[in-house]
């Protein structure tokens, strides 16, 4: 998986403003703050599966900043941002090792017996708890299913 990848989940060029063809570009991006529309684009693509964005906002933030930084159109925090980037490499992985953006989202928004019944997605508001998933999705391809 590359930043570009992880960029493109994001809503790549057109929401970033540019191309990222590094993770060193992709840090420098998280470090200035993304902007509020990569969160509009990571909602568009899991806001149907989810049902609803107060789950997202949990993982990235305080509901109410957020919705106020969406309104006005301005950057994320660096904390905001991170956590936003985090959300999109995992997504990406997962379609990865899963081979399809359907099955990966699925996957993502299921209880899963290797997580402790957690579903994927939920455990990534902590690096230990996406390192959880990144592994799970690790015995996935090398064909340990969970």
């Amino acid at each position: 998986m590359t930043a570009r990848a992880v960029a493109k989940k994001l809503g790549g060029r057109r929401v970033l403003g540019r191309e990222m063809s590094s993770e060193l570009e992709l840090a420098v991006a998280v470090r200035a703050g993304l902007p509020s529309s990569a969160l509009d684009f990571v909602f568009a693509k899991l806001g149907e599966m989810l049902g609803s964005e107060a789950e997202v906002y949990r993982l990235i933030g305080s509901a109410r900043t957020l919705r106020r930084k969406r309104a006005e159109g301005t950057h994320l925090s660096v904390r905001e941002s991170d956590r936003l980037a985090r959300i999109a490499r995992l997504i990406a992985r997962a379609e990865e090792a899963l081979g399809d953006e359907n099955r990966a989202q699925r996957w993502m928004l299921q209880p899963n017996r290797a997580l402790g019944r957690s579903r994927p997605l939920m455990l990534l508001d902590t690096d230990a708890g996406a390192r959880a998933v990144e592994q799970v999705l690790g015995r996935i391809e090398g064909g340990v299913y969970s």
